[in-house]
């Protein structure tokens, strides 16, 4: 993938990035804790994984290089479990769970696809770790809907 249309990607998904963590943040203000914590950690993820591709942005404008990128662990209590009665507007929580899996699958697969056209290990690395974190948020939040789909009771517990 050449610079030019890879600095393009970058913009297209730090604004993914973006709109994610503005959409958990919002999450979170909808929701009652315990809950409220979960969608605090994916936003904070998120506009973690904006600060990085940030740099990885500049890094490329300057030097055409790729940056190292170590990955950040989901912090999560070791469990948790939300019961309907605990949350009075369990329909709309299920709606922002729904909205945030399809966030989460679309940018695992942009960042998938990203790391595939890359020649340089350390960029196809970087993708690949992205899609690997986004892919983890899915599971998470795939399990909190089968759960409150199941047994009206959202349980997760850190992966």
């Amino acid at each position: 993938m050449n610079t030019p249309s890879l600095l393009d990607a970058i913009r297209i998904v730090k604004e993914n990035e973006r709109l994610a963590a503005e959409t958990y943040s919002k999450a979170a203000q909808k929701t009652h804790i315990p809950g409220k914590e979960l969608f605090i950690q994916l936003s904070e993820f998120e506009k973690f994984h904006y600060e990085k591709l940030t740099a990885l942005e500049k890094s490329l404008e300057e030097s055409g290089k790729f940056i190292n990128y170590e990955g950040k662990a989901l912090i999560l209590p070791p469990k948790l479990e939300i019961k309907f009665a605990e949350e009075p507007e369990h329909k709309s929580l299920m709606e922002i769970i729904t909205e945030a899996k399809k966030i989460e699958k679309v940018a695992e697969k942009t960042y998938a696809d990203l790391a595939d056209q890359l020649d340089d290990p350390e960029g196809h690395a970087m993708f690949a770790k992205l899609s690997e974190e986004e892919h983890m948020h899915y599971v998470i939040l795939s399990d909190a809907f089968w759960s409150l789909n199941q047994s009206t009771t959202w349980v997760y517990k850190r992966p």
